[in-house]
């Protein structure tokens, strides 16, 4: 499955691109984020709690950070596994252009899922993702345009 968006931050490119590389902000605005440790450098590993239906499931997994144009875009890449409810690993390219006073965020996403959680249909796993991505970049985007660092 493919998503993408476009987002509009009102916030210098500088400051967009801080909050992208910064663990706090990830965990909180990953929804379900329990626990997130690491670095953009040597990548992240996170815990995630979600009920995809009538699964539930704790994922545990890996993020990394590649193909990094400083202040512009990068790639992210991530896999999880939930035991026996399956696993999730995908990816995204995000690009941050300036915007008239703001930041375009764009990103082109792909996910899989295996197990339990493919089982449960492509429609209901689409919404799911569909919604987890619009929480997060709607949690992303309060985030920094609530900071007070410029």
């Amino acid at each position: 499955m493919e998503l993408k968006g476009t987002r509009t931050i009102a916030a210098d490119r500088f400051t967009v691109w801080k909050h992208l590389n910064n663990v706090e902000t990830l965990k909180a605005c990953i929804p379900g984020c329990e626990e997130l440790v690491g670095s953009p450098e040597d990548g992240f590993e996170a815990v995630v709690k979600q009920k995809i239906g009538p699964v539930k499931a704790t994922f545990k997994g890996k993020v990394t950070l590649s193909d990094i144009v400083e202040g512009e875009s990068y790639k992210i890449t991530g896999e999880g596994s939930g035991g026996v409810a399956g696993f999730a690993k995908g990816g995204a390219d995000v690009l941050l252009t300036d915007a008239d006073g703001s930041t375009e965020l764009t990103y082109v996403a792909e996910a899989k899922v295996g197990g339990k959680i493919a089982q449960l249909g492509s429609r209901l796993i689409d919404g799911f993702a569909r919604k987890m991505a619009d929480s997060f970049f709607d949690k992303f985007q309060a985030q920094v345009e609530g900071s007070t660092e410029n």
